[in-house]
C-alpha cells in the first residue's frame, strides 16, 4: 500500500508542476446580443434594454454600438467585457463621441458611460455559444530593454477639445458609422400615462 500512495503522491506533485509551468489563460464565449442599463437622471428611470452586436441604438441622446460581448464559461471565474462605442447626439444634429472602450459588468461604476443626463453601463451578455479558445503556450520572453526604452515615455496629451480615440482589440473589424436602427428606447413616458405602466 505504501507504493501506491509514493505513486500517488508522484503524480499529484507532477500534476501540480506541470500546471505551474503553464500560464493559465481562461477561454470566452462570444455572445451575439449586450444587454445594458441605461439611467435618466431627470426622471429617475432605470431602462434595460438589449443591442445585438454592430448594431447601434439609441437611449436619449446616446447612441450605443456595441463591438463584441464576451463572457466566461460556467467553469471560469466570471468576466462579462464588451467593447463598446458611444455617441452623443447634439441639438444640431451633430454626432460627437464621448466613449470607446471596455465596459465590465462587475463594475459597473469604474467602466460605464456618465452623462450629464444619462448614464449607460453593461449588465451582461446573452445568447453566446462560440467558444474562443486563447493559446494555452506559453510566449516567448520579450528582448531586453535598451537604456532609452526604460525611459518612462511621455504622456500623450491632446489639444483641448480633441478626442483620443481607443483601437477596438484584434481581431475586431473596424465598423463605419452606422445610422440607428429603428429601436429607440424613450427616457419619458408618453403623456397620460404612468410611469409605473398602469393605466
Amino acid at each position: 500500500m505504501s507504493s501506491f500512495r509514493r505513486a500517488l503522491a508522484l503524480a499529484a506533485i507532477s500534476g501540480a508542476a506541470l500546471a505551474l509551468a503553464v500560464p493559465a489563460k481562461a477561454d470566452r464565449i462570444r455572445n451575439p446580443t449586450a444587454v445594458f442599463a441605461g439611467l435618466d437622471k431627470i426622471t429617475g428611470r432605470i431602462i434595460s434594454f438589449e443591442v445585438a452586436i454592430d448594431e447601434t441604438v439609441q437611449f436619449g441622446a446616446l447612441q450605443i454600438t456595441p463591438r463584441v460581448c464576451w463572457t466566461r464559461p460556467p467553469t471560469e471565474a466570471p468576466q462579462t467585457t464588451s467593447f463598446t462605442e458611444v455617441d452623443e447626439v447634439t441639438f444640431n444634429n451633430e454626432y460627437r463621441r464621448i466613449f470607446t472602450g471596455w465596459m465590465y459588468a462587475s463594475s459597473p461604476g469604474l467602466h460605464g458611460v456618465e452623462h450629464a443626463i444619462y448614464d449607460v453601463w453593461l449588465t451582461d451578455c446573452k445568447g453566446g455559444t462560440e467558444l474562443v479558445v486563447d493559446p494555452k503556450e506559453p510566449e516567448a520572453a520579450p528582448p531586453p530593454l535598451t537604456p532609452e526604452q526604460r525611459r518612462p515615455a511621455r504622456p500623450a496629451q491632446a489639444p483641448n477639445n480633441q478626442r483620443i480615440d481607443v483601437a477596438p482589440p484584434q481581431g475586431v473589424p473596424v465598423q463605419p458609422r452606422q445610422t440607428p436602427s429603428q429601436r429607440f428606447f424613450p427616457t419619458n413616458p408618453a403623456p397620460g400615462r404612468d410611469p409605473a405602466g398602469s393605466n
